[in-house]
């Protein structure tokens, strides 16, 4: 069958799929263009199965806010050239768009659907990772963050005061988090397990410390307190020195932007997305 080079054209535009796969395609489907493109888009879900555990280390975080209402949407993909691409770029505005519209607090099939055109088309893994959709509560701020790279988003709500300075501490706190990546929020979230974990290395290296030989037990045991004390005070976001002031923690610096708007200020909602993490 003579297949027309403005079919072919068409098809590839409307698809994303190859000069040779579209002309096959309508070839198969007697010059039928919607039977074509249905048929490319079904050898392009399968090709998406089969894909579909292959890494996905790249990517973007979106934030966008509407009122008091704020959405978060990480997308990840296979490679960085495609985080890049513009079609990749704008399926992350449309998915967090959506989010938003329709207050998605969870990863749905709609999200899911929206992927499939440009996954078929760029021949990647792709998927949304997570989804968060929050309220900013009446007498409270939200700050909000996207690192340039874009691998990093960070929100926090802090109650209290819709204070300027406590707008700015709120940024602040997000740029904080995108800095430090922090693990926890408080000490009392860490699990038993990881600091058992935590203790068995530090255990371990002590041991291994010539200048420990023939200590007592109760000194290797305040040391080993204190080692794991100071990695708490690591990962968690609350007793991290402060990223504009690094003589407090941050849980000192709310006091502090507290007393200097005149009232008692804590934290709400705090969300921090590190792509693949």
């Amino acid at each position: 069958m003579d297949i027309k080079a403005s079919d072919i054209k068409a098809l590839r535009e409307s698809t994303g799929a190859g000069m040779m796969d579209c002309k096959k395609a309508l070839q198969d489907t007697n010059g039928d263009i919607a039977e074509a493109e249905k048929l490319l888009k079904e050898k392009g879900l399968a090709a998406v199965a089969k894909r579909a555990d292959r890494a996905t280390a790249e990517g973007r975080v979106y934030i966008r806010r509407q009122g008091n209402k704020i959405a978060m949407v990480e997308l990840v993909c296979e490679t960085d050239f495609v985080s890049k691409n513009d079609e990749f770029i704008a399926l992350g505005e449309k998915l967090v768009d959506i989010t938003l519209e329709k207050g998605y607090t969870e990863v749905t099939q709609e999200h899911k659907d929206m992927l499939t055109l440009l996954a078929t088309k760029v021949r990647e893994n792709m998927s949304v990772r997570r989804v968060a959709l929050i309220d900013v509560p009446e007498n409270a701020v939200a700050g909000t963050y996207v690192h340039s790279d874009f691998k990093t988003g960070a929100l926090c709500v802090v109650k209290g005061s819709t204070d300027p300075k406590v707008q700015e501490f709120a940024n602040d706190c997000c740029l904080h988090m995108a800095a430090f990546t922090p693990s926890y929020i408080t000490k009392k979230e860490v699990p038993q397990s990881y600091i058992d974990e935590q203790m068995e290395i530090f255990t371990k290296q002590l041991d291994a410390d010539p200048k420990m030989a023939g200590k007592p037990q109760n000194v290797k045991d305040g040391i080993l307190k204190g080692k794991l004390e100071k990695h708490l005070d690591e990962i968690c976001f609350m007793d991290q020195m402060f990223v504009k002031d690094d003589k407090k923690s941050v849980s000192a610096k709310i006091v502090e932007t507290g007393k200097e708007v005149g009232t008692t200020l804590e934290f709400g909602q705090i969300i921090l997305y590190v792509l693949g993490k």
